[in-house]
């Protein structure tokens, strides 16, 4: 979700160099299986005090058939359509070719921001180079040498606007989390969705579980490409829309496989951008295969979610090429509880994508999934509660004294978190903490949520403490004084 830089031109103008220069690291562009996908490289770059990602990308060639370079040209006028500003690299010894011309062209087309660098132009044989690339009508062209590192402080320059306006479109469209609550119950800045800041959904899974197809049925349009081919989709495509009137916005993601099992490159940056979709969504469906439901990558995913603090909803897809669908429920229902125990009461819903059978079930549990993740207990409220619990089941008494628990509040919504008060904060198993919060779950009305539950220690602020302490000496003063007479 960051600024994205692709550096693009001709083969052999210095791109992989200056991507180098930008990462901080010499990484390796050569492979030993040929093909499209496996020239793109992408990292995270630093130029003084920016911070962005950059796409290396396949050297722009004229073929446009099914040739390898064919190929490579179609994955870089990819990544341009989808970078938000595009760096074009000319050799300025060599100065504009007709291809370069050509490419001028294209990106003029395509790309939204276009940054002209000449590069190579260490000493006085590339002055007539970079003088002819005025003539591309991109404007004024960045005299770089990414050998040698110059030029480095006017691509800064260049960049800082587009990266600046990025960060406040990225702060404008992330979800607001861990809001601050106060004494009544109230948070800050929380509401429902609205077309300003609709709902954040991202639809994550394993590759083929039909997420784009789902995405697609949603919005009621074939938007977002689809195939019997796993692994079709590479990056997290946003889509907003309006879902039966609630106002959504919908990341489609890459399939996430196994770590060992990722050796594609393009699909490594594709896990990456599905991981940083995660963290920009508030409801996170993880959608499974009824065939093969339960994974440990979808066991992987579901729990990323969890720890991430975003509200989940479970859904199986293909349900309609399912026959004995009670029986196969019952397992689903017995394996979810079994292995997710920290997503208790999370909602699971079955659907199919291709049919649209059960898509307002999914509706209503993401908006429900939603509410939960918004939910604000008052705090005189909290403690009648606690006081309950630690009646029914006390506290552990660590080396003979009890830990006592004074007061406890809610300190967050989006996630819920709430803070409690107690001695010795150090020393409360974890067992407790599971039986407070799997009570507030149940008492609140929270399932499947994420909560936090924080100890901390409360000092005695014993007002005659100091009194107490003091007394004696000032009675000895006084006695003294007495006997002194």
């Amino acid at each position: 979700m960051s600024f994205r830089l692709a550096i693009v031109g001709r083969p052999n103008v210095g791109k992989s160099t200056l991507f180098n220069r930008l990462v901080g690291k010499r990484l390796a562009l050569v492979d030993d299986q040929p093909g499209v996908t496996r020239d793109l490289r992408e990292g995270a770059a630093r130029l003084g005090a920016l911070r962005f990602t950059v796409i290396d990308t396949a050297g722009l060639e004229e073929a446009t058939d099914e040739s390898l370079q064919g190929r490579m040209r179609r994955l870089t006028e990819r990544a341009v359509e989808q970078a938000d500003a595009c760096l074009f690299l000319i050799d300025a010894r060599t100065g504009v070719t007709p291809t370069d011309e050509v490419f001028a062209e294209i990106l003029r087309k395509k790309a939204d921001h276009v940054i002209l660098a000449a590069n190579k132009c260490e000493g006085t044989a590339a002055e007539a180079g970079l003088i002819e690339a005025w003539g591309l009508g991109l404007g004024e062209p960045i005299a770089l040498s990414a050998e040698h590192g110059e030029g480095m402080a006017d691509l800064a320059a260049a960049l800082f606007p587009l990266v600046e306006a990025k960060q406040e479109e990225m702060e404008a469209e992330a979800p607001l989390t861990d809001l601050d609550v106060d004494e009544e119950g109230r948070a800050e800045g929380a509401g429902g969705p609205t077309v300003a800041r609709p709902l954040q959904i991202a639809v994550v899974g394993r590759p083929n579980a039909g997420k784009s197809t789902l995405v697609n049925r949603i919005i009621g349009e074939e938007r977002l490409l689809t195939g019997p081919e796993a692994g079709i989709t590479r990056d997290a495509i946003s889509v907003a829309t309006r879902w039966d009137g609630l106002p959504v916005r919908i990341f489609d993601t890459a399939g996430m496989r196994r770590k060992a099992r990722v050796q594609d490159k393009v699909e490594k940056l594709s896990v990456a951008d599905a991981l940083r979709a995660v963290k920009f969504a508030e409801v996170v469906v993880v959608l499974l295969d009824a065939a093969i439901p339960f994974e440990s990558q979808d066991l992987r995913i579901a729990d990323l979610a969890e720890r991430e603090g975003r509200a989940v909803v479970v859904a199986v897809n293909k349900w309609d090429a399912e026959t004995d669908r009670q029986e196969k429920l019952r397992d689903l229902r017995e394996a979810f509880e079994r292995l997710l125990p920290q997503l208790r009461g999370a909602p699971l819903v079955t659907v199919s994508a291709r049919t649209g059978k059960g898509l307002d079930r999914l509706r209503a549990a993401v908006a429900r999934a939603h509410d939960v993740w918004n939910r604000r207990v008052p705090t005189a409220q909290l403690n009648r509660w606690l006081g309950e619990m630690v009646a029914a089941h006390p506290p552990p008494a660590p080396g003979g004294h009890r830990i006592k628990l004074r007061y406890m509040t809610q300190a967050k919504t989006r996630p819920p978190g709430f803070v409690v008060k107690c001695s010795h904060p150090d020393k409360m198993p974890e067992s407790y903490s599971r039986y407070l919060v799997n009570g507030l779950r149940d008492d609140f009305d929270m399932p499947g949520t994420p909560i936090r539950l924080w100890m901390r220690s409360q000092s005695d602020r014993n007002p005659y403490k100091a009194k107490k302490k003091a007394q004696p000496s000032k009675l000895r003063k006084h006695l003294d004084g007495r006997s002194g007479r």
